[in-house]
């Protein structure tokens, strides 16, 4: 039986693939997943993952004109808050699946949910896949090849001990080892009504 690690590696290999078919910030997203369900908010969570991997890179560009810099900070804080919905939405997928489960009497809460595990699961897959790509560049010197090399090995590996912690964790949630919270961002600079850069212009 699938794992949810092992669905959720499928789906953001696949998302990470798709986006690089493409490789535009402005390509449309075209998800293959039924709405609603987990398998459509995974991909989409990849697919925000991989438009903003590149803005980063994008706006780092020393000769880039500020005022198109700018335009592209916001459109990364946008980003930002659009993945911590989704990361949300995906932990009250868990609440739901887990509601009937009642915690054992020595159950202990984990350091993060399930889906902020998973949302680094995702952020995973986008640096194997680039990094991947920096071992086969045919302009690269031979040491950065092999230094590539040697990264692309810690990132496999960190990849394994993560599903198999968050398949562990799941596995607690389940049988009342763990319970889970979720505590929802307050993205204070966000929200005019708590950013008083804004709320004071006013």
């Amino acid at each position: 039986m699938e794992t949810f690690s092992e669905k959720s590696n499928e789906i953001f290999w696949k998302a990470t693939q798709d986006y690089h078919r493409y490789d535009n910030v402005d390509a449309p997203l075209r998800n293959p997943y039924p709405e609603p369900s987990i398998e459509n908010d995974l991909y989409r969570k990849n697919w925000i993952d991989a438009v903003q991997w590149h803005l980063e890179d994008i706006v780092r560009d020393p000769a880039i004109d500020p005022v198109k810099a700018l335009a592209i900070k916001r459109r990364i804080d946008k980003s930002n808050q659009d993945r911590t919905d989704l990361v949300e939405r995906i932990d009250s997928y868990f609440l739901e699946l887990y509601k009937s489960v009642k915690p054992l009497p020595d159950a202990v809460i984990n350091t993060e949910s399930p889906a902020w595990a998973i949302d680094r699961l995702s952020i995973l897959a986008l640096k194997i896949y680039h990094m991947q790509q920096e071992t086969e560049r045919p302009d690269a010197a031979p040491d950065h090849i092999a230094r590539c090399r040697a990264k692309l090995d810690v990132l496999l590996e960190q990849r394994t001990d993560l599903s198999a912690a968050i398949d562990c964790l799941l596995d607690d949630i389940a049988a009342g080892r763990r319970y889970m919270k979720v505590y929802r961002q307050m993205k204070m600079y966000n929200d005019p009504a708590l950013n008083p850069v804004l709320y004071n212009q006013k």
